[in-house]
C-alpha cells in the first residue's frame, strides 16, 4: 500500500515523537560507578572515584573520557600513602575532558594529541601540569604521560565502555606520575570554620556553635569531608528562644544536626536527592534529613520544617559550607513542633420534620469515593513507590502503544 504525502508525513512525525519518547534522558546518560560495578579488576578505582566524589563531577560532564587503572595500579599509587586530596588531583589527572575511543586513539592526527583533565579544570593544577600527551606508538600501542613528568608512563591496554560520544572508559596500563599532582595540599584542619560561618551571614550560629561541645565535633570532622548547612542570622536569632529551653544534650545534638559527616559540593546536593546522616546521627535515635530538589533549588526537609538553601558561604574540598533561611529542627527534640491532624468536619445536624425511613427498604451502601487513598490504583501506586518496588509509568505506556497504533493504521 503506498501512502500518500500527507500520511507520510504524518507517520514520520509519529515515529520521530516516539524515539523522543524512549530516548533516555540526559541525566540518565551515564553514571561511572555502574559501568565500573561490572568490572571488579577496577574496584579500586571505582572506590576511590567515590570517595574522593570524582564520580559525581564525571556524571555532571559530557564528552569525557575515564582513564581507568586496574587494581595491581592502584596498589602502587596507595603506596605512596598520599592524602585524600592529593589522591583526588592524581586521579582528576585520568579523567580527559574530550572523547577518546579506541578508534580515536589510534587514528591521532599527526601522531599526537594534548588532552586536558578535570585536574586542570579544577583551577589547582600549575601551569600546565593539568594537560596529558597522548602518543600514537609503534606496534599499534597508543603511550600516556603527564606534561609536568615528561615522558611516557602508561600505554593503552583495552576499551571497556564506549558511549557515543558522551563517554568513554578505557583502561591504561598504570598510574600517570605526576610531581604536582602528588604535591602535600594544605591541611584542611587550619581552616577557622566559624570565622568563615561569621564573616558571611550566620554569626549568630557560628558564636552558639563556639560556646557548645559540637564545636569540637565539627572540628575533628573536616579531615574526612564536611559539610554545614548554616542558619542565616535571622533564622538563629528569632529561634535562640526555643535553643534556651532544650537540655545541654539537646543544644549540642540541635548544632550536630546541622553538620553532615561528608563533602557534599552542591552539584551533588542537586543530583542526589534522598536521605543523608548527620553528625547528630548515632544508633539509637538516627537525627537525619532528606535533601529534595526543586528546579535549581534544593531543600532541606524534617518531619517538622522545610528549609532552602539561599547561599553557598564557602565551596573548598574537604568542606563546604551553605546558608539556609531556616533553623533545621529535628523530630526527636521537636515532636511537640509536629502539625496537629486537622479535626474532623462535624456531622450535620438531623433535620426536625425528616420522616423516618422505612425499615422494608433500606437505603443502599455509599460507594467509596473516587479519591479514597484506602484501595484502588491510587494506593497500589503508593504501596509500590514506599516498598521501593519500580514504578510502572502507564501514561508513558499508553503513549508508546498509541504511538505504535498510529503507525500501523497509517500504513
Amino acid at each position: 500500500m503506498q501512502l500518500t504525502p500527507a500520511a507520510t508525513v504524518a507517520a514520520a512525525a509519529v515515529v520521530f515523537s516516539l524515539a523522543l519518547i524512549l530516548l533516555p534522558s540526559p541525566s540518565e546518560a551515564h553514571n561511572i560507578t555502574k559501568i565500573l560495578a561490572e568490572f571488579p579488576e577496577f574496584s579500586t578505582f571505582n572506590h576511590f572515584l567515590t570517595t574522593t566524589h570524582l564520580a559525581n563531577d564525571i556524571n555532571n560532564r559530557e564528552t569525557i573520557t575515564v582513564c581507568a587503572v586496574d587494581n595491581a595500579g592502584m596498589a602502587d599509587l596507595l603506596g605512596k600513602h598520599l592524602s585524600i586530596f592529593a589522591l583526588k588531583n592524581v586521579l582528576s589527572l585520568h579523567v580527559l575532558l574530550d572523547y577518546f575511543g579506541a578508534k580515536k586513539l589510534h587514528d591521532i592526527t599527526n601522531g599526537t594529541a594534548l588532552a586536558a583533565t578535570m585536574y586542570q579544570a579544577t583551577g589547582s593544577a600549575p601551569g600546565s601540569s593539568g594537560f596529558v600527551n597522548i602518543t600514537d606508538l609503534k606496534g599499534g600501542k597508543v603511550g600516556f604521560g603527564a606534561v609536568d613528568n615528561g615522558g611516557i608512563d602508561a600505554t593503552f591496554v583495552k576499551s571497556v565502555k564506549e558511549i557515543p560520544y558522551n563517554i568513554s572508559v578505557i583502561q591504561i596500563s598504570k598510574i600517570l606520575p605526576s610531581p604536582d599532582a602528588e604535591a602535600p595540599t594544605p591541611g584542611p584542619s587550619q581552616m577557622n570554620i566559624t570565622g568563615i560561618m561569621s564573616a558571611h551571614g550566620c554569626k549568630v550560629f557560628a558564636e552558639t556553635l563556639l560556646a557548645s561541645p559540637a564545636e569540637q565535633t565539627f572540628d575533628s570532622s573536616v579531615d574526612g569531608g564536611l559539610t554545614i548547612f548554616c542558619p542565616g542570622d535571622a533564622a538563629m536569632k528569632s529561634f535562640l528562644p526555643k535553643f534556651k529551653n532544650l537540655t545541654a544534650d539537646g543544644k549540642q545534638s540541635l548544632l550536630e544536626f546541622h553538620g553532615v559527616p561528608i563533602y557534599e559540593p552542591e552539584s551533588s546536593l542537586k543530583s542526589n536527592n534522598g536521605p543523608i546522616n548527620t553528625l547528630a546521627t548515632d544508633g539509637a535515635k538516627k537525627f537525619g534529613l532528606v535533601v529534595q530538589n526543586d528546579g535549581q533549588q534544593v531543600t532541606l526537609k524534617t518531619p517538622v520544617v522545610t528549609a532552602r538553601i539561599t547561599s553557598t558561604i564557602f565551596d573548598e574540598q574537604p568542606l563546604a559550607i551553605f546558608e539556609l533561611d531556616k533553623v533545621l529542627l529535628p523530630r526527636e527534640l521537636f515532636k511537640g513542633s509536629l502539625a496537629p491532624t486537622p479535626a474532623p468536619a462535624p456531622a450535620p445536624e438531623p433535620v426536625a420534620d425528616a420522616p423516618e425511613p422505612s425499615k422494608k427498604h433500606k437505603s443502599p451502601p455509599a460507594p467509596p469515593a473516587a479519591d479514597s487513598p484506602a484501595d484502588g490504583p491510587a494506593a497500589d501506586q503508593t504501596a509500590a513507590d514506599s516498598n521501593g518496588a519500580v514504578r510502572f509509568d502507564g501514561g508513558r505506556f499508553a503513549t508508546v502503544c498509541f504511538s505504535l497504533w498510529l503507525i500501523i493504521l497509517l500504513l
